[in-house]
């Protein structure tokens, strides 16, 4: 059986292992300042660091957008995955979603035809509207910030990265040989040397134009980043504003809403015991006073109207049935309230709940 092993020239294995130590060396003798070296100029080296500071940044705020955009780091990972092998992201509900979907069942569940599974089942569909909107921003947002600032790190920064390790390469190689022709003791060899220090020379001061020419090519960059930051406050802005008519709606739907009066029950009859009107005053009463009852009990009205009597500020003994107040009626007269005084306590009371008193009684408060 003929096994095909690989062709291996073995002497550009030694050459390349040979030229890579020497690097090594030339770079630790660099490090201890043994050794001289060529400097780039101030122009290059401010064009290295704005890329050095533009690349850490634009990492960052990449990273950071996404995190803002979808919190769950799996989730992260997968989409990017999927975005690598070129296949449709999974769609995924959001906690908003989620919500939505359990709101409208319990309201189905509590009763369509019930005030609370009406509103349940209403904020359930704002909630679904919602997550459409936060979708629709997460997916304009990737469009017009996320994706282009990667796409300029793992295009450009890349592009750019690679360029300055050549430089790097051809300065070692021109260090390299200034040192040869240095150390040259012939006349020969001091041509030789001399001859590869000028091929070395312009093959550094090409590749020095050529990553100059990308490392300027930041400025431009940035511009479009600006254009495409932008964008992206313009998708927020659209994003929370979608959101805001959404609850606005929301407001006016529950609003429209009956939502029922407090009832209670008294001598076996049902009784309305919603708060007073805003059209009623309590200082637009009659001079003339009458004495009423207001009537409580825990075995025919329940504790209700005892925290009914006491919004009121009617002062009452638990132990009774009653107590006495002096009552009038308000101008102009209110069919559910009377105007009512204890002493220094004064305040509205519903009708339902005072008994007049006969003239006969004698009161005394």
């Amino acid at each position: 059986m003929n096994i095909n092993l690989p062709h291996f020239n073995m002497k550009n294995l030694v050459k390349e292992a040979g030229s890579t130590i020497s690097r090594v060396v030339q770079l630790t003798e660099e490090k201890l300042g043994t050794t001289e070296r060529t400097e780039y100029d101030l122009h290059f080296q401010n064009l290295a660091e704005r890329a050095d500071v533009t690349k850490t940044w634009t990492e960052k705020l990449v990273k950071d957008t996404e995190s803002v955009l979808i919190p769950n780091p799996q989730n992260r990972v997968e989409d990017y995955i999927f975005e690598k092998i070129e296949k449709s992201k999974p769609k995924r509900l959001s906690n908003l979603e989620h919500l939505a979907l359990d709101m409208i069942e319990a309201g189905g569940d509590f009763g369509q035809d019930l005030p609370y599974g009406q509103a349940l089942i209403k904020v359930g569909q704002a909630e679904q509207k919602l997550g459409q909107c936060e979708h629709d921003f997460i997916a304009t947002s990737g469009i017009c910030f996320t994706q282009p600032l990667r796409k300029f790190l793992e295009g450009e920064m890349k592009t750019i990265s690679k360029e300055r390790g050549i430089l790097d390469t051809k300065r070692l190689d021109l260090d390299a040989c200034k040192n040869r022709v240095k150390k040259a003791r012939s006349m020969l060899g001091q041509q030789s040397a001399e001859r590869d220090l000028r091929v070395a020379q312009a093959e550094f001061d090409r590749q020095s134009e050529i990553t100059k020419l990308l490392l300027d090519g930041i400025s431009t960059s940035q511009a479009s980043h600006l254009r495409h930051l932008h964008a992206f406050i313009q998708t927020q802005v659209r994003y929370y504003k979608q959101c805001g008519d959404v609850m606005e709606q929301l407001q006016r739907e529950l609003a429209k809403m009956q939502h029922p009066k407090p009832r209670l029950r008294i001598n076996s009859e049902d009784v309305d015991v919603g708060g007073p009107p805003s059209s009623v005053s309590m200082h637009s009463c009659d001079s003339d006073s009458l004495v009423g009852v207001a009537l409580y009990s825990d075995s025919e009205i329940d504790k209700s109207l005892t925290n009914l009597l006491e919004d009121f500020n009617i002062e009452f003994d638990p132990t009774a049935i009653s107590t006495v107040i002096f009552v009038t009626e308000c101008s102009p007269v209110n069919e559910d309230y009377m105007y009512a005084k204890q002493g220094l306590m004064k305040g509205l009371v519903p009708r339902a709940f005072v008994e007049m008193l006969d003239e006969e009684h004698d009161v005394t408060l």
